[in-house]
């Protein structure tokens, strides 16, 4: 878990920063406007996760070099998103594979800090939902958590109740964590490549009542 955990952080800062300079891509902005959705996508859910766990400083504090990694992705990404033949698309499948390493990253964090299995199942969640969230809303697009029918949260509590499962059947941590990216993976895998839905609500007129 020492060594997994930041393993974890860096990936998932990474690909989620990348996804968030393609938002800026799409956005027509320039290489500080490229920096700074990277940096608020790649870090996002993981701040958020810590100030709600109390953990200070928050995990990019003590490490800085997260906050060159996502500049160094958006300065990628500015020079080379040209290439794309869908930049859509590219974010599509970016942020599926950070979901699959942010979820288990906030479920370790949280099971680290002695949480009970709701506020794990929360912190799995939050930390795989949250910087894209904002990404999205910040660059006026429709957020992927909100596109109807869509495994997006579901995939993430998925993955963060599998990884509990796993837990109770004896495997270790580390075993548990890669179970959780794997689920969540595979369920929004599913949604985008095999149509998998949720049944969405749909309104209904109401009854006319006749007054006696």
């Amino acid at each position: 878990m020492q060594v997994l955990l930041p393993v974890l952080d860096y990936a998932s800062v990474l690909v989620f920063a990348l996804t968030g300079a393609l938002v800026a891509s799409r956005a027509q902005l320039d290489l500080v406007g490229f920096v700074f959705f990277a940096t608020l996508t790649g870090v996002g859910g993981g701040t958020l996760r810590d100030l709600v766990l109390g953990r200070t400083p928050v995990f990019w504090v003590d490490r800085p070099g997260l906050i060159l990694l996502t500049a160094a992705a958006a300065i990628v990404v500015f020079f080379t998103a040209h290439l794309l033949e869908s930049r859509y698309r590219a974010i599509l499948w970016l942020d599926a594979l950070a979901l699959a390493v942010a979820v288990p990253a906030g479920v370790g964090v949280a099971l680290a800090a002695g949480t009970g299995p709701v506020v794990t199942v929360m912190m799995g969640m939050m930390t795989g939902t949250f910087g894209g969230l904002m990404r999205d809303v910040v660059g006026n697009e429709v957020p992927l958590v909100l596109k109807q029918g869509e495994l997006y949260i579901t995939a993430t509590f998925g993955g963060a109740v599998a990884a509990l499962v796993l837990l109770s059947l004896g495997l270790s941590h580390s075993a548990a964590l890669l179970g959780c990216g794997a689920m969540v993976l595979a369920l929004r895998a599913g949604s985008m490549v095999l149509g998998w839905r949720l049944p969405v609500y749909k309104g209904r007129p109401p009854r006319n009542e006749t007054r006696g």
